[in-house]
């Protein structure tokens, strides 16, 4: 009897050391079915015939970010709502041909400096730089052809609990007439937390200005579903920088109490966009000072779609964030799946610098000189209920 005793304990012990594992390691898959994956796959060729490729970042949820390595543009989100439908949140193209057009830089890196450059001229060291006055009268986004129109290079990056690549560009002395030559890399995260992170860095041999922004096209409800103006924001600013009649800031930072541009405590977009100083824009296109200390990770917004439950929260260590409400998409535009995007269809909010900063003594500086290395990081962070 002992024997036989002696006998069943080895046999359940081999099965716990064998079998018992494989259960255990089959029950643990179940828990957690997927790994967060990069895949990678052709996206067109230019005119020269320069390939483009589209990389999709998948979380271990099922999230999806897409992004191309042309302009590193981010062309789809994917996010579930309170139910866990999933849908794509971003404008853009269904395919490469659409961002080679003339298009208003739906999810690009923007660069050298994104934003307005009054009359396209600053002075560095004494030296007085003309840019191209691609937004009469000013320079916009980095001028003609800027980073959002470059093929950047790419390589996934090993990140644990998130997919991850890494987007690099070398910009040379004197493009678009912007003095040094600059090393620049954009890293995009998406975590198995559905945070999608982006991570900038920069390096220069000569001293210039720089200022980088993402320039997506949110549309919390999805980017076939019309318009934004029921969709709510709050604004973690106590004040912003007003512009002229040129979009250039004046320089003075009020604050935005007793305005339509309080989003101190939450509004929907649409409460106040008929405002006759909002309307002197067409809509809501304006920079705010994030509260808190420039270089620090921090709120700086967080938008909801009340119908689908979708919230996106946005932090960085920018100074400053620009709304923009999508004012002059008219409808001609021919999006995803057929869609003709109208005015109103999405907001932008650009974590960036402020507008004309280096023609603005009292703003926070964008000079960026030899031996030192730009970093700064937004995180868009995604949930429903």
């Amino acid at each position: 009897m002992k024997a036989r005793t002696a006998v069943v304990s080895l046999a359940l012990a081999l099965f716990l050391a064998c079998g018992g594992s494989v259960a255990l390691h089959a029950a643990t898959k179940a828990k957690n079915p997927r790994r967060a994956t990069v895949e990678t796959s052709e996206y067109g060729k230019l005119a020269d015939g320069t390939p483009v490729q589209l990389f999709t970042l998948t979380n271990s949820k099922g999230a999806v970010a897409k992004i191309t390595n042309f302009g590193a543009t981010l062309t789809e989100v994917w996010m579930p709502d309170r139910t866990g439908r999933k849908r794509d949140i971003v404008l853009g193209f269904d395919s490469l041909d659409g961002y080679l057009g003339k298009e208003p830089y739906f999810g690009a890196t923007v660069g050298r400096y994104a934003n307005r450059i009054a009359n396209g001229q600053f002075t560095l060291d004494g030296k007085t730089y003309q840019l191209a006055i691609n937004d009469p009268p000013n320079s916009l986004h980095g001028g003609t052809v800027g980073f959002d129109r470059k093929v950047w290079k790419a390589e996934p990056i090993d990140v644990p609990h998130a997919a991850s690549v890494k987007f690099s560009y070398h910009s040379p002395d004197g493009e678009e007439n912007y003095p040094g030559n600059l090393d620049v890399t954009v890293q995009y995260t998406l975590t198995d937390d559905d945070e999608l992170k982006l991570d900038y860095t920069a390096t220069t041999d000569k001293d210039t200005i720089l200022n980088l922004t993402n320039h997506t096209y949110w549309n919390l409800a999805g980017a076939d579903s019309g318009n934004v103006l029921k969709q709510v924001l709050m604004l973690n600013a106590d004040s912003y920088t007003p512009v002229n009649a040129n979009l250039i800031p004046t320089g003075e930072v009020p604050a935005v109490a007793g305005t339509p541009f309080d989003f101190t405590k939450p509004m929907a977009l649409g409460s106040r966009i008929t405002d006759p100083l909002v309307q002197a824009h067409k809509g809501y296109d304006v920079n705010f000072v994030v509260n808190g200390t420039p270089g620090t990770m921090r709120l700086a917004a967080r938008a909801t779609d009340p119908d689908s439950g979708r919230t996106m929260e946005v932090w960085t260590t920018e100074p400053g964030i620009q709304l923009y409400t999508s004012n002059y998409l008219d409808g001609t535009l021919n999006g995803k799946r057929g869609i003709h995007y109208k005015q109103y269809g999405a907001f932008a909010l650009e974590t960036q610098h402020y507008p004309d900063s280096i023609n603005q003594p009292s703003f926070p500086p964008v000079i960026l000189r030899p031996g030192q290395t730009f970093h700064e990081a937004t995180t868009y962070k995604f949930s429903a209920k």
